[in-house]
């Protein structure tokens, strides 16, 4: 379950929100507070005020899986084996353990080839499968994605929602402006000026939505 209580941070207010679905999408125009809400839920900012409670606990307590926009900002180390260990590194496991890990976390992305690369030779659509396997290295019990599809091939985006489909995670919060991805979610969250004014089942949001000409050509309803 995810629970938010009183949040105010930055743009973001929302007084109560429940959400108990394993895929949930965030949508919205640009500068709606997706990404607040993202970085809150994360851990990477503590809220202003109010409370954000993931599986009942604050998302410090949470093992949490983060990937961005823009990898580049958020990869810190220069072979590719090395960034998708360093997670297991950190929380002292194993070294049989760790390279265990790391080898099924590369080949459910398929990756498995560019353990031993440079991460500074790799597309950018290859670095956005690397912070992918680098965030589900460690079995994240929520694992959030702040628009990694944005800047993606057809692709690559396949890749990513079918290891995203295999993931053990409880909860994926994925903010998204692909409207197909959003439809293929269990539950969608429309933010607009900080606040969610639609959510529900993605029938549900985009029939609210059809009345807001909000991305209009872009509809895609499950039938």
């Amino acid at each position: 379950m995810i629970c938010i209580a009183n949040l105010r941070h930055r743009i973001v207010d929302i007084p109560d929100l429940a959400v108990d679905a394993r895929h949930v999408a965030v949508i919205g125009p640009n500068g709606s507070g997706k990404t607040t809400l993202l970085v809150v839920c994360s851990g990477i900012e503590e809220p202003r005020n109010g409370t954000v409670r993931l599986l009942g606990r604050p998302p410090s307590a949470v093992r949490i899986g983060w990937v961005g926009e823009f990898p580049d900002r958020t990869l810190l180390f220069s072979r590719v084996y090395d960034e998708i260990a360093s997670t297991p590194r950190f929380r002292n496991r194993p070294c049989r353990e760790t390279n265990e890990r790391v080898g099924a976390a590369a080949a459910q992305v398929g990756i498995s080839h560019l353990l031993d690369a440079k991460v500074s030779a790799l597309s950018g659509g290859e670095k956005a499968l690397v912070a992918l396997a680098a965030a589900g290295v460690d079995d994240p019990e929520v694992l959030i994605l702040d628009e990694a599809d944005s800047h993606l091939d057809a692709d690559t985006i396949s890749r990513v929602q079918d290891a995203v489909r295999k993931s053990t995670a409880t909860h994926v919060l994925w903010c998204t402006q692909s409207m197909d991805n959003a439809a293929e979610a269990d539950y969608v969250l429309f933010m607009e000026r900080g606040a969610v004014r639609h959510h529900g089942t993605p029938d549900e949001v985009f029939a609210a939505l059809e009345e807001t000409c909000f991305y209009p050509t872009m509809w895609r309803v499950r039938r």
